[in-house]
């Protein structure tokens, strides 16, 4: 696997995913590769399932997303009237996600709230 592909997985629920979803799907789902931390990226995998949902006959999409990551999960959940608009909004919730998990990495492997962490950088102070 190459440094800038993350490996996806779609999946439609009551749904048949068309060319144009998968694509699209794939071509915004594979930009957070961008945002993943670069140690992280050899064992990111993402999981999209779109499901077709029927409330009061409006055809409502729902996409959910699951991208994993070294010791974490990020999970987003959406529906909308559209697929493609479904999965414009998950990647936005991802790419949040993602800033958070890079902020509570450091580079020394300590998160940078907890107590150990502040003992760490006290230590590399003296």
């Amino acid at each position: 696997m190459s440094d800038k592909s993350l490996t996806i997985e779609i999946t439609g629920i009551h749904l048949e995913i068309d060319k144009k979803t998968d694509d699209y799907t794939r071509k915004k789902i594979s930009k957070l590769i961008d945002y993943i931390p670069k140690k992280a990226r050899a064992v990111a995998f993402a999981s999209v399932k779109i499901a077709e949902v029927n409330k009061k006959d409006n055809n409502k999409y729902e996409c959910e997303a699951v991208l994993t990551l070294p010791d974490k999960k990020l999970f987003a959940k959406e529906s909308a009237p559209n697929a493609l608009a479904a999965v414009d909004i998950i990647e936005a919730k991802l790419r949040a996600q993602i800033s958070k998990y890079k902020t509570e990495r450091r580079s020394d492997g300590v998160r940078t709230g907890g107590f150990m962490a502040m003992v760490k950088r006290s230590l590399r102070r003296k």
